[in-house]
């Protein structure tokens, strides 16, 4: 069973950055694709970014509205998954999940949020303008 974590949400200004965290408790993630997801309110939950399992390789994507500014990696020694998010804008506001996605395929990325098996319970951010 993967028992996902998220943190590191808050409330920041335009252009300011967060680095939120997702730490798997239980299972270890080297199994899995991982992808971070955002709501915003009265919308529907928007793929973010995804890391392969092989995501040193370059096996990430992004979607265009954050490409450049934020960066997700993985560090397996600690079964987490980072996003990094830098020039935050006011449209970013949203809570924020992360979700596993089992796979055999070491280079698959997937962007959208019924292909995942697993999800945290999310972290909100907020950004003001």
């Amino acid at each position: 069973q993967v028992h996902l974590v998220e943190s590191g949400g808050g409330l920041v200004q335009a252009g300011g950055s967060l680095r939120l965290s997702c730490v798997s408790s239980g299972r270890t993630l080297s199994g899995y694709a991982m992808g971070w997801f955002r709501q915003a309110p009265g919308k529907e939950r928007d793929f973010v970014a995804v890391a392969a399992i092989s995501w040193r390789g370059g096996t990430t994507n992004y979607a265009d509205s954050v490409k450049g500014r934020f960066t997700i990696s993985r560090d397996y020694a600690e079964n987490t998954v980072f996003l990094q998010m830098n020039s935050l804008k006011s449209e970013d506001t949203a809570v924020y999940y992360c979700a596993a996605k089992e796979t055999s395929a070491g280079s698959a990325v997937y962007r959208t949020s019924y292909e995942y098996n697993y999800w945290g319970q999310g972290t909100q951010v907020t950004v003001s303008s």
